[in-house]
């Protein structure tokens, strides 16, 4: 961290102080700290060992641009490709707050959350009136999403299901414009007047302007709220809201589209966030934990195709007689406490969080314990009544329309439901 902060001194002729990373950005490191002169700042950089400088630069190039288009954007104050080690950019610090529960739960946003998915709406469609940025890629989504899909080995039956209906339903785009990519609550920096700022711009790109739309509406973005446009307000207040300043209205069955494309794509990226931490490239405990929430939107892609949960009993297995107890799962359980009851109210920052989320991994790892080997058996019986020995063969089998989906669907629910009570039981309850 010294080496950081006197990186920076330099690099922006200043005394640096209060530098602390900050909790949040799987894929970069984001710092925030204090230049004198210059004031509150804050630092985005890739971490070591997966460097992207023109990524970086088209990052620091679109934050200009959006900023002249009147989107609401910090100001960018320097970004270069290595001079702290790897690619960078520095902005300006924005007042507001980030963190979804806060966003969506506390009293003090309360005046401005049913103001917001209008809002949203209309800097959504500034943003696709930007003019174009050098360098965007422009490839099809779909087809470069299951490309990725294909290289990281890991098919599985529910995925194979909700592409076979993209590929089927597929909309006429609603145009060509430049795409923010990751427009969803947690990316924005929201005040008590309304929005302040649209974070992370590093997954932009040209086209369909209806995926930002969608990608609001997938229900990881929503944290538990009913309300699906971010978990603030309507779809058809963030349409009318969009339609202010686009001059058009989306058509909600191309944006219900572009919702299930988000929710098997972030689906995907939740095998690469995990298989980042399995190859070593990055080891990290919570590129690790989000390998398992590939349930939950596997769950959500189901039901956003109307295939209901399935019931699943959740016995425990019995306790094994020669270790006796505390069990495996009880000592397991055991430390979770120490992590959130000792660990987490001690630290601060990033460690807190990486407690925390240490702590969840625990809790999965009990669950399994406790169901595991009770679920397996479930689920190879499943296979075998479909004439099936693994997940993989059964995903291959709906890939090549060997199978009827009609046939298999339910057996697969039955597998997303038993994963769900393993990695995350409370996400079926809020279902």
């Amino acid at each position: 961290m010294t080496g950081l902060a006197e990186a920076l001194g330099r690099r922006l002729g200043a005394q640096i102080t209060g530098l602390r990373r900050l909790s949040g950005g799987a894929s970069r490191e984001t710092w925030a700290f204090t230049a004198e002169p210059g004031g509150r700042l804050v630092l985005r950089r890739d971490p070591p060992g997966e460097c992207r400088p023109a990524e970086m630069a088209r990052e620091a190039a679109l934050i200009r641009a959006a900023r002249e288009a009147g989107v609401p954007v910090p100001r960018l104050v320097d970004h270069g490709p290595d001079v702290l080690g790897s690619p960078y950019l520095i902005t300006e610090h924005v007042d507001g707050e980030t963190i979804p529960r806060r966003l969506l739960r506390d009293p003090e946003f309360a005046d401005v959350r049913p103001k917001l998915a209008a809002e949203l709406g209309q800097v959504a469609a500034r943003i696709h009136a930007m003019p174009d940025v050098p360098g965007l890629p422009s490839a099809d989504p779909l087809e470069s999403l299951v490309e990725l899909y294909d290289e990281l080995d890991q098919p599985l039956p529910s995925l194979e299901i909700g592409l076979r209906w993209l590929r089927a339903h597929r909309p006429e785009p609603a145009g060509n414009t430049v795409v923010h990519g990751d427009f969803r609550t947690g990316n924005l920096i929201i005040g008590p007047d309304g929005l302040a700022a649209v974070l992370d711009w590093e997954l932009a790109h040209r086209g369909d302007p209806l995926e930002d739309l969608g990608w609001l509406c997938v229900k990881a973005w929503r944290f538990s709220s009913p309300l699906p446009a971010g978990g603030f307000g309507t779809r058809e207040e963030l349409l009318d809201g969009y339609a202010e300043v686009a001059g058009f209205r989306p058509d909600p069955a191309a944006v219900h589209w572009w919702e299930v494309f988000g929710t098997f794509r972030w689906a995907v990226l939740c095998l690469r966030q995990a298989d980042r931490h399995l190859s070593g490239r990055i080891r990290s405990v919570e590129l690790a934990a989000v390998g398992r929430r590939v349930c939950e939107q596997e769950h959500d892609l189901l039901t956003a195709l109307g295939t209901p949960a399935v019931p699943v009993a959740a016995a425990p297995d019995p306790a094994p007689d020669l270790h006796g107890r505390p069990t495996a799962a009880e000592l397991v359980e055991a430390v979770a406490e120490f992590l959130r009851a000792d660990v987490m109210p001690g630290t601060e920052g990033r460690v807190s969080f990486q407690a925390r989320v240490a702590a969840n991994v625990l809790g999965i790892v009990s669950r399994e314990l406790r169901l595991g080997t009770a679920q397996e058996r479930r689920h190879v019986d499943r296979l075998a009544a479909l004439g099936f020995a693994t997940h993989a063969e059964l995903a291959r089998a709906v890939r090549s329309g060997a199978v009827d989906v009609a046939d298999v669907v339910a057996a697969v629910r039955a597998d997303v439901t038993d994963r769900l009570l393993v990695a995350n039981p409370k996400y079926l309850e809020t279902a």
